[in-house]
């Protein structure tokens, strides 16, 4: 994996495995690390994936893992463009290790994104209880007034188990998508915020650095002076909140701030320079804003920046839920074509809409694919799939074959990107023993 990369996008969860980038190998209490591996993929051109080990919970908690987890935590939180925490439905919960780890992205909390993994395994009374105490938590460790977003859904090769919540599952997965697919486009003014931010958070550092120092004696006592103003951190910041009409959020930690004084003298602290202040409050107040309306005029000149290549390329769906188990992959070690089961049911329905030289028109089997309640862009991917020479009208196997996906959709299971061979109707194979194959069951 490249170096640098313009997005990046950070998820981690409960039940998380080794990391997919960065980490080879985990024994107990012990972590081999590595270089970031190389992949030849054009997603990676684009966008940068950083996958966490698992968060400990338990008994495992008590197993040191060698290093400042938090603290890599918080210095990829401030690099990366998303942060995905995942946690699974059927077994919520946030350790205190976990806890830990949240409020590491302190200052990040619009990066944030939450994903209810795996609510398929449970019902829509139980999902929702769940959901709750999810949203109640998160909020004892999130302290933001914005509602973090959260994703539900089944995010794994496996089938559905309750299929009551396919189509909420469905829009959820292609919201995430959409989200993670647009990163690009808001990697300039992540900058920019990342500029405002590290602006204010420089004007705050000057007006604690400068109260410490002014504070301090001239000959006698600095060592206990020392103590006493660092122990009075909090008050101190509450002061300066209050004296200079600056935001809670805009301090630093206090916890790491103190264990930072301890090493330096602050007698020699600089005096705080006002004419720099005000240069840091004209910048934000005059020219930010300059070059947002840059930022804009200049997206508006280009086509918009979006994630490309792999599961983004040409998909509107996006990678998720790619385990067909039986719903596609069934009769594919056949020996007959496994539409033909039902095909003599869709023949009823097919011959209704009034076929013209053998085949029906979109506009004439619209309506009954409609009668399935699939969404537009669901029934649009099983048109392509089904009309297999591409003439823009279904023949009567071509139809069967629409109406058994449409089946396959509603049972809760995944669509291919592309038909597998064993779908392919038999009079559109190359293979003519299929034909013979066919036509012997009809016999």
């Amino acid at each position: 994996m490249p170096a640098a990369r313009e997005t990046g996008l950070w998820n981690g969860g409960v039940d998380g495995g080794i990391a997919e980038f960065g980490m080879e190998g985990k024994q107990r209490g012990h972590s081999q690390f590595h270089l970031f591996l190389q992949m030849p993929n054009q997603v990676l051109e684009s966008i940068s994936v950083i996958d966490t080990p698992g968060i400990l919970s338990g008994e495992k908690q008590r197993i040191s893992r060698g290093y400042d987890f938090t603290e890599v935590l918080r210095w990829f939180g401030e690099r990366v463009d998303r942060i995905i925490l995942l946690f699974d439905a059927h077994k919520l919960d946030i350790s205190d290790e976990f806890s830990e780890a949240i409020r590491a992205f302190r200052g990040q909390d619009d990066k944030i994104r939450v994903v209810l993994n795996k609510a398929d395994q449970v019902d829509t009374q139980q999902l929702m209880r769940v959901y709750g105490a999810l949203m109640w938590s998160l909020g004892k460790v999130i302290n933001t007034p914005e509602v973090v977003r959260v994703y539900l859904g089944s995010f794994w090769a496996k089938p559905l188990q309750n299929t009551d919540n396919r189509r909420l599952f469905e829009a959820e997965t292609q919201d995430l998508f959409k989200d993670i697919r647009s990163l690009p486009r808001n990697a300039a003014l992540r900058k920019l915020n990342d500029l405002i931010k590290r602006a204010r958070l420089a004007k705050v550092h000057a007006y604690i650095i400068s109260y410490l120092k002014k504070e301090m004696p001239s000959l006698f006592g600095k060592e206990k002076k020392k103590e006493e103003l660092i122990s009075r951190l909090p008050e101190i910041y509450a002061i300066l909140q209050r004296e200079h009409h600056i935001s809670a959020g805009d301090f630093p930690s206090v916890t790491k701030m103190q264990e930072q004084l301890q090493n330096y003298d602050f007698s020699k602290f600089p005096s705080l320079k006002v004419k720099l202040i005000d240069s840091v409050d004209k910048m934000l107040a005059n020219k930010i804003a300059g070059l947002m309306a840059m930022i804009r005029e200049e997206e508006s000149k280009q086509p918009p920046q979006m994630v490309a290549g792999g599961a983004f390329e040409g998909s509107q769906d996006g990678p998720f839920g790619h385990g067909y188990e039986e719903g596609v992959q069934a009769g594919a070690d056949a020996e007959d074509w496994i539409v033909s089961r039902d095909k003599p049911k869709y023949d009823e329905i097919f011959y209704t809409l009034m076929p013209v030289n053998g085949r029906v028109s979109g506009a004439n089997a619209k309506k009954e694919m409609m009668n399935s309640r699939l969404p537009n862009t669901v029934l649009g991917k099983i048109w392509k799939l089904a009309d297999c020479d591409h003439d823009g009208m279904l023949d009567d196997e071509e139809f069967a074959l629409a109406q058994h996906l449409i089946k396959i959709k509603l049972e809760g299971f995944e669509l291919p990107s592309e038909l597998p061979d064993h779908l392919v109707p038999p009079s559109h194979r190359t293979d003519p023993t299929a034909d013979t194959l066919y036509n012997h069951q009809e016999d």
